[in-house]
């Protein structure tokens, strides 16, 4: 815990600047001078959520408002969140599930009193897992999400019933399991981390609910990861690629041996589309555990798709048979292909394809994907000018938007706004939106793994040129530079905003403009 005392948090009611929605250059700044009291990235992320409150719209479907609107409630969230600062980020790895069993094991196994599947990949995870929940909401069975970042507040990351923990329930559960914490932080030789707490947590919202099933995204990898103590019986692995190679290996076979540690015994694995390296290690790893695999492109797959208005329309073919006529509100061709897997996890969650050989009810899967949402990817926040907000945080993520806009927008000019972090393949997601961005804008969000924006303005000048590169440190000025851009075109003009490169970057945008209104 904080060896800093607790500021009192001021009613926003109080603050005319709050409330107003009009911001001097200056007060930015004086709100971080004002909280020198705390950690100081607390307090930068305080001032940006704290000036950005007022513009925040109504949530969306599976996301939590940026703060909760009672100050009780916020004030213990925030308190919660300071607890969980102090302990190691999700960026500092020791890899072992030492801590995280044992801090289970005193909880009383909570992860086992519900059925889970269980998601790792590199791309696609959480919107997958989106997928999955919805899918089985819709089967009236009563759901559980882990997934990690969160796009606005730390509550999106443990949801119960499609709709994340509200506040008062997220600190209930942390309070549930602090004194817990304690006793294992005292026998190890560290702390638990900031992610096994969270997982820890998931874990006991889940069985207090309690859920029906538990669908658990991975922090990073597989066979090391804090969620990796569950025997799910289905493991769903998305594209395979290459990052984190500091930390999960420099090849798609060492990486995929790292994912392919949440392969269980008996398991059905539910494989993506994998380059043939990649998909070898996952096939010896389910022989060697006697696990079945579902391959996408032979057990199942996508049979078509078209362009339709606001998404696509697609023809699934699933475990158990083809799926027509499937409408999903989101855009590229990685979108459906994630479709088809989320499919798939589900079906053999219910045994088809094994037990026995039929389709789910078609049109309870058509009223499922038809609810489906993604927020920060493929987003659009804004319609005049258009402003699309995606999440993608490496090449592989940024190709695949970048083929969905060039499919699915008309653009005759896209301005970028682009906020990576440091420790990605900065060069290969630039040069991945190079030939659909006209010109880029290049910024960083609050955190402090935010790539120096003047480190990322000299890539971005090696790969557009200087002509087309502006630079702007703060994000609210960088998109709106973007949007002043896009207006040049005028009323009747083709042109359009994408503000990428990062989870973080997307968040904090969505903030700015509303919260997706």
């Amino acid at each position: 815990m904080s060896d800093q005392p607790q500021q009192p948090e001021p009613d926003p009611a109080d603050d005319p600047a709050a409330t107003s929605g009009d911001f001097e250059d200056g007060d930015f700044e004086d709100i971080v001078e004002a909280e020198t009291s705390r950690d100081p990235d607390l307090a930068v992320i305080e001032a940006g959520s704290r000036t950005l409150r007022a513009q925040v719209g109504v949530p969306q479907p599976g996301l939590a408002p940026a703060r909760p609107e009672d100050p009780e409630a916020d004030r213990a969230l925030r308190a919660v969140e300071e607890e969980l600062a102090t302990r190691w980020a999700e960026t500092k790895l020791e890899p072992s599930r030492v801590r995280i069993t044992a801090l289970l094991d005193v909880l009383g196994e909570p992860q086992r009193a519900y059925p889970s599947i269980h998601i790792t990949g590199t791309n696609g995870k959480t919107s997958t897992a989106r997928m999955i929940e919805v899918l089985l909401g819709a089967f009236e069975l009563r759901t559980g999400r882990y997934s990690s970042p969160h796009v606005q507040s730390i509550t999106e990351r443990i949801s119960v019933d499609g709709a994340p923990l509200p506040a008062e329930r997220f600190v209930a559960t942390y309070e549930d399991v602090k004194p817990y914490l304690e006793l294992v932080d005292a026998r190890q030789e560290y702390r638990l981390s900031f992610f096994e707490v969270l997982t820890a947590m998931a874990f006991a919202a889940f069985a207090e609910a309690p859920v029906d099933v538990a669908v658990v995204e991975v922090g990073m990898g597989g066979t090391w990861d804090a969620t990796n103590v569950m025997e799910a019986p289905v493991a769903v692995i998305t594209p395979v690629t290459l990052d984190h190679t500091d930390r999960l290996g420099e090849t798609p076979e060492e990486i995929a041996g790292e994912k392919s540690g949440i392969v269980k015994a008996d398991a059905t694995v539910v494989l993506a589309q994998q380059s043939v390296e990649a998909a070898s290690v996952v096939l010896k790893r389910a022989v060697e555990v006697d696990a079945t695999v579902a391959r996408e492109g032979m057990e199942f797959g996508v049979v078509s798709r078209e362009v339709a208005v606001g998404g696509q329309l697609l023809t699934l073919r699933g475990l158990g048979g083809e799926y027509p006529d499937v409408f999903l509100p989101m855009h590229g061709a990685h979108m459906a292909h994630n479709a088809c897997v989320a499919l798939a996890a589900v079906e053999a969650f219910f045994g088809v394809g094994s037990a026995h050989a039929r389709t789910l009810d078609i049109d309870t899967v058509r009223q499922a994907f038809a609810a489906a949402t993604t927020p920060g990817r493929l987003e659009l926040v804004r319609k005049s000018p258009p402003v699309l907000l995606d999440a993608a945080h490496n090449p592989a993520g940024a190709e695949a938007a970048a083929a969905a806009v060039t499919e699915a927008f008309g653009f005759s000019r896209l301005i970028g706004v682009v906020g990576t972090s440091g420790d990605k393949d900065v060069r290969g997601m630039l040069e991945a939106f190079e030939p659909i961005l006209t010109e880029v804008v290049v910024t960083r969000n609050s955190t402090p793994r935010a790539m120096d924006v003047d480190a990322l303005a000299a890539l971005a000048v090696e790969v557009f040129g200087e002509e087309r590169v502006q630079v702007e440190p703060r994000l609210d000025d960088a998109v709106e530079a973007a949007i002043t851009l896009a207006e040049e075109e005028g009323e009747y003009g083709a042109a359009g905003v994408l503000v990428t490169g990062s989870v973080i970057t997307v968040g904090e945008a969505r903030l700015l403009l509303g919260g997706g209104r």
